[in-house]
């Protein structure tokens, strides 16, 4: 809720002083420090289904199916329980996420975290110690449970803490953290590659650390203002926020705010799921879902998973399949860090728009590539010259996507929500996030094998269509402090007619004049 503004008597929104600390940018570091769990698991996977260690132990028979020469291109990988080895992270992710949001109320942001960490902590040991299928999807659960925790409150967490002007840089800082850590798995994936029989071991073993770097640091960050004001502890919450905005910053009229915001909350505090799904808050709702739904069907979750099939499908080698994993997760980095500076200043929907635009152009262009040229004239794989440029047009897609959607998927849902169903709105985005991410891992490779290059055509007219709706319906938060955020919707052209008419009807039932 420590957005940085509130609004006048006049419904502008106004900035709260403040300034840049040397503690809210220390705290803003430590949560966003959180996303190195998503980004490491979700880069390490990828390269591990694919290194022959791996599969001789656990997944023979698809080994087996690489080596028969005439064998379809776009089906050797096409195993279930291979794939739910990655996917079933998911799925645990989004039964915790649902659970987090409750917890979150009553021991906050820091505290879930925390758990979050351990969690995670857990279930990378498993993994490195398996030696069955049974003990990887046990252990994936058990991240899948530590991913749900802390994509609930990060976001959030950085959202509350972070002044307005910067709230879209710092927010963003969070994917930062998902890339480096997407970055620094493929990096370990390309050296355990070289390791016969256990190099698997160690990439999934190193997941450990990043689960070590939210453990330690949540003991060092405080929770944020509003959860503690939430949790009956306004002298806590009035002491981290002074410490935020720094010493000898007057924090009087954001503190109101806060408070006043809070006390709204916990009024509505019973039944905030039901509330999310009410008529009055339907324009929430349909951006806080569309915006995860679309970026599932981006088709980058699958392309940053699973890069190194995929490379491994058009014709290079397992370590330069991995290398060419690399060199895209370096991409999306750039592109990220890029979005952190551009995007509190060119605004949400114009990066939303030129990405999809991007993202889209570059997949018809994959689909194109590998219809002509994919296990065609008795070739399994295809020539190296359109090889090289299917890895060219990722990372270019890759590039879009990091400057875009990667970023600010986690920006807009964390900002959008009002206070009193903020937790519960978060909650549901990242469940349908998860849930969706579960299906699509879950059913790519055999997507890949049944429609073949049409996958990315698939995914092309998704984007198409996302970025009509950001075009048309999404409202501009840029710069919009939290507690003004009620103000994007009674000024976007589609949405005020829907709250003028929810609010005329709530003063109605309460019998306030309209006039």
């Amino acid at each position: 809720m420590a957005g940085g503004g509130f609004v006048a008597g006049d419904g502008r929104a106004q900035e709260y002083g403040g300034r840049m600390t040397f503690s809210v940018v220390v705290t803003s570091l430590m949560a966003a420090s959180c996303g190195l769990i998503f980004g490491y698991d979700s880069g390490v996977t990828g390269g591990v289904t694919q290194m022959e260690s791996f599969l001789s132990k656990f997944f023979p028979e698809v080994q087996s199916r690489m080596k028969i020469p005439k064998h379809d291109a776009y089906c050797k990988y096409d195993n279930q329980w291979l794939t739910a080895f990655t996917s079933s992270l998911f799925i645990a992710g989004t039964l915790s996420s649902l659970v987090a949001s409750q917890v979150t109320r009553r021991v906050g942001r820091q505290a879930i975290m925390l758990i979050g960490g351990v969690m995670f902590l857990v279930g990378s040991i498993i993994n490195a110690a398996a030696v069955n299928i049974a003990m990887l999807i046990i252990g994936r659960i058990l991240l899948g449970f530590g991913l749900g925790f802390t994509l609930q409150s990060a976001p959030v967490y950085l959202s509350e803490t972070a002044p307005a002007r910067w709230r879209g840089a710092f927010t963003s800082s969070f994917n930062t953290f998902v890339v480096i850590g997407i970055l620094s798995a493929t990096i370990t994936n390309y050296f355990t590659n070289r390791i016969p029989r256990w190099g698997w071991r160690v990439s999934l073993g190193l997941a450990a650390v990043p689960g070590v770097i939210v453990v330690v640091g949540a003991f060092f960050i405080p929770d944020t203002p509003s959860s503690l004001v939430l949790r009956g502890q306004p002298d806590r919450a009035r002491a981290a926020l002074q410490r935020i905005r720094g010493d000898g910053t007057n924090i009087d009229a954001e503190f109101k705010d806060i408070v006043h915001a809070v006390d709204e909350a916990r009024r509505n505090d019973v039944g905030s799921f039901r509330r999310l799904f009410s008529k009055q808050y339907r324009h929430y709702l349909v951006a806080g879902l569309a915006v995860p739904v679309f970026y599932e069907f981006t088709g980058m979750i699958v392309i940053s998973v699973f890069s190194p099939v995929l490379f491994r499908t058009v014709g290079f080698s397992s370590q330069k399949a991995i290398l060419g994993s690399v060199i895209n997760s370096m991409t999306n980095l750039v592109a990220t860090v890029l979005s952190s500076f551009v995007m509190d200043r060119t605004g949400r929907r114009f990066l939303l728009i030129i990405g999809g635009i991007g993202m889209l152009l570059c997949e018809v262009a994959i689909s194109w590539i590998m219809a002509g040229h994919l296990g065609k004239h008795q070739g399994v794989t295809m020539p190296h010259g359109y090889a090289t440029a299917v890895l060219v047009l990722i990372c270019l897609c890759t590039f879009s996507f990091g400057l875009s959607w990667a970023p600010l998927r986690w920006v807009v849902p964390a900002e959008i929500y009002p206070v009193e169903i903020r937790s519960a709105g978060q909650a549901l985005s990242i469940s349908v996030e998860l849930c969706l991410s579960f299906v699509e891992l879950q059913v790519f490779i055999a997507l890949l094998c049944a429609m073949k290059y049409g996958v990315f055509l698939f995914y092309a007219v998704w984007l198409l269509a996302m970025t009509i709706f950001v075009a048309v319906f999404l409202p501009e938060t840029k710069g919009v402090p939290l507690e003004a955020m009620r103000s994007v919707w009674t000024g976007h052209w589609y949405w005020r007619r829907f709250v003028k008419q929810d609010a005329n009807h709530e003063r109605q039932i309460t019998g306030v004049s309209t006039n």
